[in-house]
């Protein structure tokens, strides 16, 4: 059986990768796979406050998903969603640019609405030690996606984004708690969808990489010691909390704590392991 075909963003000038771009990706899988394992990400956008010339970048819980498409594979197209408050900047920048963009262009299909966005993740994997300091490294997975940020309306659609999220932070964790949220917790929260028209990424795998002058010199080989520390996210124990009443803690919890703490540990050894890149 043959291969599947493997989407990728198309490379424009704005997600290109100049630098070290022998490290980049520009694979769906890769690229939402990167942003979905990550607990947090970044969302930068730009304020219309001209005192304020500065882009803001916010931490935010987010989830690469299709409502559409429910059953999408990462390596499909995706929209990014994210959870916030119903009053925030960034929830109140997205209604005004999106009410701005539909009154502005009749025909709205013809180009994005919403707020143009930017959204980051990076998961580090090692630290790379190498004979000087100007060959020190880090094993990492980065990406960062492109689009167009509008308030989620359909109450269906926001439903479905909300157990999306909450799924994202623990797997399985909705269907254990007390759902559907009532309606003071569904009219403070807000859900945006993050129409995604680019992206790209960059992962670095291996060990150091000295340059040819310093490992022909013996002197600094037999004194300084070079390698890779590995470099992964370990989730702890389950640490009940002082009003809990259950005994015990669930079994979809302590699965996930132990899938994740193993497979996060596997490939910060597997990255060093692999010299694609050497």
């Amino acid at each position: 059986m043959g291969r599947g075909r493997t989407l990728e963003y198309p490379k424009t000038p704005v997600n290109k990768v100049n630098r070290y771009n022998q490290r980049a990706t520009y694979d769906l899988e890769q690229i939402h796979g990167i942003i979905n394992t990550s607990s947090v990400v970044h969302v930068s956008f730009n304020t219309p406050d001209p005192s304020n010339p500065f882009p803001v970048t916010l931490p935010m819980v987010g989830v690469a998903a299709s409502y559409e498409h429910p059953s999408a594979s990462l390596g499909e197209p995706l929209d990014i969603y994210l959870h916030g408050y119903v009053s925030s900047r960034l929830m109140n920048l997205s209604r005004n640019a999106e009410t701005e963009s539909k009154t502005n262009t009749p025909d709205a299909s013809a180009s994005p609405t919403g707020l143009p966005v930017t959204i980051s993740a990076t998961k580090v994997d090692g630290l790379i030690l190498t004979l000087t300091p100007n060959t020190h490294d880090i094993n990492y997975r980065s990406a960062i996606v492109y689009g167009y940020a509008s308030l989620v309306t359909d109450v269906g659609e926001k439903l479905w984004a909300m157990e999306q999220v909450t799924n994202s932070v623990l797997r399985a964790r909705w269907r254990f708690t007390r759902v559907p949220p009532d309606s003071a917790e569904m009219q403070s929260t807000s859900i945006l969808r993050v129409s995604v028209v680019g992206g790209s990424g960059k992962i670095r795998v291996g060990g150091p990489r000295d340059e040819q002058k310093d490992l022909v010199r013996d002197d600094l080989r037999e004194n300084i010691w070079t390698g890779v520390v590995p470099v992964y996210e370990c989730l702890g124990e389950p640490v009940p909390h002082k009003g809990n009443r259950v005994k015990d803690v669930p079994a979809h919890v302590l699965e996930y704590v132990t899938e994740m703490r193993e497979a996060n540990e596997k490939y910060a050894a597997d990255a060093i392991a692999d010299q694609s890149q050497d």
